[in-house]
């Protein structure tokens, strides 16, 4: 199996050959770029999405700066907002769906190391997808973790560690995430969960 297909199927692997040192350093060098663009550079900004993700939606905007592990392994759909410091290590792939929002600070993962210290020493590591369905809103400070699915509509409150999948429609927070409650039709009255 080659290193590529372990890396989507959550197989160990090492991510040495088969160009992916390149692949990881050609996206580094289009998030640099991006992160040293001018507020007034939207236009410059769009290109280098289009060329850093590997698919972005209308209406994207990503504030600066923003660390990926490829960067090509990432795909957006439309009116998305990521707010500073996002961070997406996409050995594996990220989708986020549309209209999806995201604070600063936040860390989406799809790479971890085995548990077992004589597996991992020998440089080791696991990838899981990773899928935020449409409508979500990840606070400030929410770390997601290989192969979590967050469903639509769902909220994720601040300094949340997700280790497991989110189902739709539901506020969570915590560490470990939990689900808190529903979304229900009072939350059209209030602003905060």
């Amino acid at each position: 199996m080659s290193v590529r297909r372990k890396m989507e199927v959550g197989e160990l692997y090492t991510d040495h050959g088969e160009g992916l040192p390149e692949e990881r350093r050609a996206g580094k060098e289009l998030a640099y770029d991006y992160n040293l663009t001018r507020p007034a550079e939207e236009t410059r900004r769009k290109a280098l999405l289009k060329q850093l993700l590997g698919s972005v939606g209308d209406n994207c905007w990503i504030e600066p700066p923003i660390r990926v592990a490829y960067g090509s392994h990432i795909h957006i759909g439309n009116n998305f907002y990521g707010n500073f410091n996002l961070v997406v290590v996409d050995d594996a792939t990220v989708t986020i769906g549309d209209n999806v929002m995201v604070a600063p600070n936040v860390t989406i993962s799809t790479a971890g190391h085995p548990i077992d210290p004589d597996i991992r020493i020998t440089g080791q590591q696991f990838s899981l997808p990773v899928h935020i369905e449409d409508n979500v809103w990840l606070g400030t400070g929410v770390i997601v973790h290989p192969g979590v699915v967050i469903g639509r509509n769902s909220v994720i409150g601040s300094g949340s560690v997700v280790t497991k999948s989110i189902p739709p429609n539901v506020v969570a927070a915590g560490v470990p995430c939990r689900v808190l409650r529903e979304i229900t039709a009072e939350d059209k009255l209030t602003f905060a969960g």
